[in-house]
This record gives structure tokens, C-alpha cells and sequence, in this order.
């Protein structure tokens, strides 16, 4: 456990110093060598498993009185279930490598008010009976400490993933090296999102500044003397997220002919550009390194004073490309026709939902998500609010 947690929290450090065998892992609160009683009124050791509500560093007040069990059915000194204390049955996990068999439920009127009350409690009800056929057993052990923590992905623990039980899943997308190109409105959003996944790098290429335009179509708000400033987007970016996720690195530079090679370490890519010429030789580029990616673009017009057109997602992946180019799927020439959207008309909300489709996608070529249309090109009428799927097996 993270000697800062610990020293930042007093709930918890209370429970260290008590002695018992406490651990955060994949943003749960573990108690391991809790004595409890099974069906045979024989006393075995279970581990209690808990959400983790935190506020940067610090726990706040639990957000569920529930608690999860690792171990066989509870008992009383009897052998009979404990069934006013248990609350569901069944082999869940999490988190990786954390694994229950029961979800225990005891509320008292005005709730738990800390983790020491949460889980001291808890152990409290299981050993009181396995004491009752062995006045020696305790779930105060004083263990040896290891002074380190998990090797963390974010700056802080990702308690939303352990809050949800999605913890196992969203390993899927841990260790990949992701690329962004383009951060206009769609391509922020896009890095908005995989910040909040626990990949290792997020290599953001940008060779423009951040201006005034681009805060209206941007997540977040930016201040006057950030906008004063003229940072790159790249560069500006990365500050920001970096925040949160460490891996987040800037490249303050246009991909071309002369660095597109960079993008061929990468696993997987996002392409959000304008520029339909230097689409066309990041495509070849990424093709030639056998790189998979995902191609988002927007097609916007006016029409009698209203704002109508389209919103695209296209894959591509070494074992399905055909459509890009059989389909002509991606633009790769400028000058397809009128497109009112080029003109910077602050349209965020497009922005978001082509970003959105797009992690979606990606997510679920990751195993996120479960995929059955297995679409490779999707296309999202504005005034219809029609989502098309195109380009499946």
C-alpha cells in the first residue's frame, strides 16, 4: 500500500496500526486474514474486499455500506449460514487478481462514517463467532510492511473502475502505446477519453497553436492568459492531462514524410485532420508499418439557417483495409465539395460524439466492449439521428 495513503488518511492508518493486514489494489480496500466460521465449524481465513472512494490522496466517506467476501459460506459457531449478514452469492472479480464469493451487507442507521467503522465492523461480526470455537483467532496480525505501492498507470488511483467492477476489463487496454494526430475539437476529445484508460504512452502530434477558436470546441475551459500565451496544442495538452495521466507525451510538430516513421511504434493510432493531403500519407504510412487506426471527419452544412450533415468513423487494421480504399471510405484529396464545418463553426457536441464513436470503436477492437456488428465504417446522420454501420463481415 502507498505509505501516502496511508499517512493522508487516518481511517486507514488506524486500521495499520491496529494491526491488521490491510491493501489497496486496482482501486479496492482488501482486509486478508479475517477468521470466520464455515459449514463445518471448522475456523478458516477469508479477505474482505471494499470500494475505495478517495479524494485526490485522502479517503472521503464510504460510498456503499456493502462489503465483498473472499472465502466459503460464513457461519455461526453453529455452522448455520450467517444469512442476515449475507447479501448475494457468487463468484465475481472486481478487480485483476481479486476475486469474491459473497457480497455482505450490515447497515447501521447513520451509516459507516470511515473505513476504520466499514471494515473493523465487518471483521468484528466474522470473528466474534470463529472466537466463540477458537478464543485465539484474530484478524490483528501486525504484518510486516512493504514500503512500496502498485506501479500506478494514473497519478492517482482509478476508484471509478473499481467502483463499477470493471477493474478485469479495463486491463484490456493496459500497456498499449497510443498516437494521436490532429488536436482540434475531435482529437482533444479523443485524448479526453483514453486519459481516463489505463494505457502507458498517449502521444499527442500537433504542429499548430492553441487559439481562442479552439477553447469553444475543446474539453475543459481554458483562461485568458492560457489563450494569451499561444501554446502549442500538442504541448498545451499534454500539461493538462498529463495531470492526471503521466504517459501523456507532446510532439509539437505536423506529421510528414519526415517523422511519419514515429508513428509505427505506436499500437494504435487516431487520425483527426483536416488536411485530406497529409491524411493520404499518414494512411500509407501506417499501412506500411502494419499500424492500426481509426479515421474520424465530419461533413457540415447550412441549410436555410440550420446546421445539418454527417459524422464519421473509419477502421482500419492490417487484417481489414480493403474498404478504405475499395469504398474510398477516408477522403485523401482536399477540394471534395463544400463543407461549412472548416470554417470553425463551434459545433463541441460533434466534436464529442465523433470522439466518443471512435474510442467506442477502438474499445471494442481492444475487447472492451462486446462487438457484434464488427463495423469498420460508421456514419452518423445529424438531422435524422441515424447511426449507420457499413463495412461489417
Amino acid at each position: 500500500m502507498s505509505p501516502q495513503l496511508t499517512s493522508r488518511s487516518p481511517d486507514l492508518r488506524r486500521l495499520q496500526d491496529e494491526g491488521y493486514e490491510i491493501e489497496v489494489r486496482s482501486g479496492l480496500l482488501l482486509m486478508h486474514h479475517v477468521p470466520y466460521v464455515d459449514a463445518q465449524r471448522q475456523v478458516r481465513y477469508g479477505v474482505l474486499v471494499s470500494e475505495l472512494s478517495l479524494a485526490g490522496d485522502v479517503t472521503v466517506v464510504p460510498s456503499t455500506h456493502v462489503v465483498m467476501f473472499s472465502g466459503a459460506e460464513p457461519c455461526d459457531h453453529l455452522g448455520q449460514p450467517l444469512e442476515a449478514l449475507i447479501n448475494s452469492r457468487g463468484r465475481q472479480t472486481p478487480a485483476p487478481g481479486v476475486e469474491v464469493d459473497f457480497t455482505f451487507s450490515s447497515k447501521p442507521a447513520a451509516g459507516y462514517p470511515d473505513y476504520y467503522a466499514k471494515m473493523a465492523t465487518y471483521a468484528a461480526i466474522l470473528v466474534s463467532q470463529a472466537q466463540q470455537l477458537d478464543p485465539e483467532a484474530t484478524a490483528v496480525t501486525f504484518p510486516v510492511l512493504d514500503d512500496h505501492a502498485e506501479d500506478p498507470v494514473f497519478r492517482y488511483a482509478d476508484t471509478a473502475s473499481s467502483r463499477a467492477g470493471i477493474a478485469t476489463v479495463s486491463r484490456r487496454l493496459q500497456g498499449l502505446r497510443v498516437a494521436i494526430v490532429g488536436l482540434g475539437g475531435t482529437g482533444s476529445y479523443i485524448l479526453d477519453l483514453v486519459a481516463k484508460t489505463p494505457v502507458a504512452e498517449i502521444h499527442l502530434y500537433d504542429g499548430d497553436k492553441f487559439l481562442q477558436h479552439n477553447a469553444f470546441r475543446s474539453p475543459g475551459a481554458v483562461s485568458r492568459e492560457e489563450l494569451e500565451a499561444t501554446p502549442n496544442k500538442a504541448e498545451h495538452f499534454a500539461a493538462v492531462y498529463s495531470r492526471m495521466h503521466p504517459g501523456v507525451i507532446a510532439h509539437p510538430v505536423y506529421v510528414d514524410e519526415t517523422n511519419i516513421d514515429t508513428l509505427g511504434t505506436a499500437d494504435f493510432v487516431f487520425l483527426s485532420l483536416d488536411d485530406n493531403n497529409a491524411r493520404r500519407r499518414i494512411v500509407e504510412g501506417l499501412e506500411r508499418h502494419q499500424v492500426a487506426f481509426i479515421d474520424v471527419g465530419m461533413g457540415v452544412y447550412e441549410t436555410d439557417g440550420q446546421l445539418s450533415g454527417l459524422v464519421r468513423v473509419t477502421t482500419s487494421t492490417p487484417a481489414r483495409r480493403q474498404h478504405v480504399h475499395g469504398h474510398q471510405r477516408i477522403p485523401v484529396a482536399d477540394g471534395a465539395g463544400p463543407n461549412d464545418y472548416q470554417r470553425n463553426i463551434q459545433i463541441a457536441d460533434l466534436n464529442a460524439l465523433n470522439a466518443t464513436l471512435a474510442v467506442i470503436r477502438w474499445k471494442k477492437l481492444c475487447g472492451f466492449y462486446l462487438d457484434l456488428e464488427q463495423e469498420f465504417h460508421s456514419v452518423y446522420q445529424i438531422d435524422g439521428n441515424v447511426l449507420t454501420n457499413e463495412d461489417t463481415p
